[in-house]
């Protein structure tokens, strides 16, 4: 029996064929596989994470877009982390090694030097340099360390103001994006100019109107532009 390609399994499954759906699945679930193994010791069993990384892989075949033109098992992959890191966070189940911890620290008090030494907060990049850290490590220590905090937690002694009230949605956008592995696959689904403009204006901290000049876009461009990639992203993370 001749092997169906994953485009034609999307389509039909998307027009609610639940063979398709299922078919797609099998087909790539030595991804999944593949993946689930990059979250093993963390507390959660191995047949466990793989139905979830099958939900994620569900959402990548509901949501995918055929006009981005590119392989089902690229734009799949930041899902199915996602709803892997998703689970593990929301289940208390992700060890936080010591390595990845003293990370952190040294992170932490370089932030703090460079803070005091420039008037102003590092980038990412400008932290990963300091540490000679890469900066998907940077961010991992980050997040590892940091203390969850709730949405509706007072940022006043008069509770005039909450977490919820400050945080956009872009920066929850922006958040993601240094996400692991799903940050260097949503990426390459950009183009060069998409790329470089989300570097230059949240690893280089660029303004629109410098990132613009560095580019040689308008400022009313580079806005339109970082808007539409941050939707994109929305639906790819």
């Amino acid at each position: 029996m001749q092997k169906i390609d994953n485009l034609t399994l999307i389509k039909n499954a998307k027009e609610g064929n639940n063979q398709a759906l299922e078919d797609i699945i099998n087909q790539n679930m030595g991804l999944v596989k593949k993946i689930v193994l990059r979250f093993k010791d963390r507390g959660c069993e191995y047949d466990d994470l793989v139905q979830i990384g099958t939900i994620g892989m569900i959402k990548a075949v509901k949501s995918f877009d055929f006009s981005f033109n590119t392989a089902f098992s690229t734009y799949a992959v930041p899902l199915i982390i996602g709803e892997i890191r998703r689970h593990l966070r929301d289940d208390g189940l992700i060890k936080v090694s010591r390595t990845i911890k003293k990370n952190g620290i040294d992170i932490l008090k370089k932030k703090e030097m460079f803070e005091k030494e420039h008037s102003r907060e590092p980038s990412v990049s400008e932290l990963a340099s300091l540490c000679q850290l890469s900066v998907e490590d940077v961010v991992n220590a980050l997040e590892a360390i940091s203390p969850i905090r709730s949405l509706q937690e007072p940022l006043n002694d008069d509770d005039s103001g909450t977490l919820a009230n400050i945080i956009s949605d872009d920066e929850c956008v922006i958040d993601k994006l240094t996400e692991k592995l799903a940050l260097k696959e949503a990426l390459k689904l950009l183009t060069e100019e998409q790329r470089q403009i989300i570097i230059l204006r949240y690893f280089k901290d660029m303004s629109q109107q410098q990132t613009g000049d560095m580019l040689g876009l308008t400022q009313v461009k580079v806005s339109r532009e970082e808007k539409r990639i941050i939707n994109y992203l929305r639906k790819a993370l």
